[in-house]
């Protein structure tokens, strides 16, 4: 298929599925509220449909022609792996759970995943789920890869923070994620493991061979301010450096200091993108910016809005 240059900008808007829709998500976990999540999702990249990738033909300016090939997307397994640190009872802001109680960082990831899993298998009911935890090491919490959310309801209920860690060694996970890795190739399949990282002075480590990419990285990373006991920068540093050191295809990283559910849940739609059918994290503009548009006192990026920057080509 051959087009002009002149027709670029339609063929990329036919070229590139979207589906808008809304997504009735039950986000009920025991000892959660039970409520349902209407949420309006965009879905900018569908998984199972076709990847496009060009090739420019000719030269010179304005002479350049494009030619498309077809190419199927992998289902996908999807590990979660989920910090369980103190840190992850830190209350959210303006999140109230039953009986007046304020969520907690683990309640909003717990119903963040769900919500995940349900416009996940919306897209394509073929992709798989399974969950870890980590402490100093990672563990499992459900090894069986399952496209059923009973199941992913049943994993959530079971999961709860430990006293103590200390230290987070991600080699472990990156060891359990190689394996499993082979197992789903061997399928046609492919591994993205989602970290959800909740410590805000403790920089994880890893040891694991910089030539062993199979399997791709996301993370969200949800931190404090920065203070005299705190580093999230560093930590947000040695976030990056790990997720560049195993990943496969383009993995993103998103965090967030706000403490705010709304923005955790915008990072998890952000994350249903398929990892084979991603622009880089630096070109990036979803979801769009809503500063200019809202008063000063409701804008996101208020004064108790904490970032921690240095994207990815930075490192």
């Amino acid at each position: 298929m051959h087009i002009s240059e002149g027709s670029i900008a339609l063929l990329l808007s036919m070229a590139i599925p979207r589906l808008i829709e809304t997504v009735v998500v039950d986000v009920s976990v025991d000892g959660l509220v039970r409520v349902e999540l209407r949420v309006e999702v965009v879905i900018l990249c569908i998984a199972g449909f076709v990847k496009m990738e060009g090739i420019v033909e000719g030269g010179g300016s304005g002479a350049g022609r494009y030619t498309l090939r077809p190419e199927r997307l992998s289902n996908e397994d999807i590990l979660f792996c989920i910090d369980v640190d103190p840190e992850s009872m830190v209350e959210m802001k303006a999140a109230m759970g039953p009986n007046g109680r304020p969520l907690t960082r683990l309640d909003s990831i717990k119903q963040a995943i769900l919500l995940f899993i349900n416009a996940k298998l919306t897209i394509n009911p073929e992709h798989r789920f399974a969950f870890a935890t980590l402490g100093k090491a990672a563990s499992w919490l459900r090894r069986e890869f399952s496209s059923e959310v009973e199941s992913a309801h049943a994993a959530l209920r079971i999961l709860s923070a430990i006293p103590s860690s200390g230290n987070a060694d991600l080699t472990g996970l990156f060891r359990i994620a190689s394996h499993e890795a082979k197992k789903s190739r061997a399928q046609n399949r492919i591994l993205r493991v989602v970290l959800i990282y909740c410590r805000s002075s403790v920089r994880p480590q890893n040891n694991w061979p910089v030539n062993q990419k199979l399997f791709t990285l996301d993370v969200v990373y949800l931190h404090d301010k920065p203070g005299p006991d705190n580093c999230p920068q560093e930590v947000y540093d040695a976030l990056v450096d790990s997720l560049e050191h195993v990943s496969e295809f383009e993995g993103y990283i998103l965090e967030s200091g706000q403490g705010l559910t709304r923005v955790l849940f915008r990072h998890m739609c952000v994350l249903l993108s398929h990892p084979q059918q991603r622009c880089p994290q630096d070109h990036l503009d979803i979801p769009k910016a809503l500063t200019k548009r809202l008063p000063a006192a409701d804008t996101v990026n208020g004064e108790d809005s904490v970032t921690v920057s240095g994207g990815k080509s930075d490192h």
